[in-house]
């Protein structure tokens, strides 16, 4: 009797792990509102009859098509490392307000209007990298910000994001110019997690003479008071800045058996020429 027990638990457990394993989740930074706008970040974006991706495709959407969210649909797609629910849209095209289904993981994390010109951050694909912890590939998702003028595309970089629970939550916003000469304003993109352990991302991108430059990426991470790791650029205009140049700073944190903090800290300065940075 005890062995038959022992078999259909471990049926179980096989089961519900099976289970487990079958289940798809969306990424937090597609959860869109309904009735709000958004915009459209992966160009010849298909418009579906229904919200499958086997459906008829009834329309294409191009980069920074304005769409409103009628409804959040359960059916979730993941391609790659990329997770989205699909939702019901209306948009305009002339005259005519059309509705359809659209992927979520093609739409904006975030945009932005600035000077008569809109600023969208979205995520565009997954990769296969080759991996420095162990032999072979993983999965890396690429994001970018992709500056348009109407309907034009002015220019766009891409650069690495997370992955998995790192996408939780997303952020993108506008900031001054930091003093850098001939920089007209700063692009600031963030993904993160919400759980202790998780990283968080920060990608900063100058705007200049219609040209986007991205800086090195920042990456931050901490467990509660057992550990953290830390990186941040002090500006031209914050408080140790210097002029025509942007520091790189970084502090870790690790408290030991005997609960002892060991911190490291360390430091670099990039050179900024009115168009490119270099490192000193």
């Amino acid at each position: 009797m005890k062995y038959v027990l022992t078999v259909l638990c471990l049926l179980f457990l096989q089961l519900f792990s099976a289970q487990e394993e079958d289940m798809m989740y969306a990424d937090g930074v597609f959860s869109f509102e309904e009735n709000k706008p958004q915009k459209v970040f992966t160009n010849w974006t298909r418009v579906r009859k229904e919200a499958d991706v086997k459906s008829q495709v009834i329309d294409s959407l191009q980069t920074n098509q304005q769409v409103i969210i009628l409804k959040k649909e359960e059916a979730i797609l993941r391609l790659g490392e990329r997770g989205a629910n699909w939702y019901k849209v209306s948009y305009q095209k002339g005259d005519a307000v059309s509705e359809g289904y659209i992927w979520g993981g093609n739409l904006s994390v975030g945009y932005r209007n600035k000077n008569g010109y809109d600023f969208l951050f979205g995520l565009s694909k997954t990769v296969d990298r080759k991996s420095k912890e162990y032999k072979g590939t993983e999965k890396q998702n690429i994001a970018g910000i992709k500056v348009m003028e109407g309907n034009a595309l002015i220019d766009e970089v891409y650069f690495d994001t997370g992955r998995g629970e790192e996408l939780s939550y997303a952020t993108f916003t506008i900031e001054s110019g930091h003093k850098l000469q001939n920089v007209e304003l700063t692009l600031k993109a963030m993904v993160s997690g919400e759980a202790c352990g998780i990283a968080s991302y920060n990608q900063y991108v100058l705007f200049r003479d219609k040209k986007l430059v991205a800086l090195p990426q920042l990456t931050n991470v901490g467990d509660a008071d057992v550990y953290y790791h830390s990186e941040e650029f002090v500006f031209p205009n914050d408080k140790g800045g210097i002029p025509n140049a942007f520091i790189f700073k970084m502090e870790e944190m690790e408290r030991d058996d005997k609960d002892r903090e060991k911190k490291k800290r360390s430091s670099k300065t990039y050179f900024w020429n009115g168009s490119s940075y270099q490192l000193k």
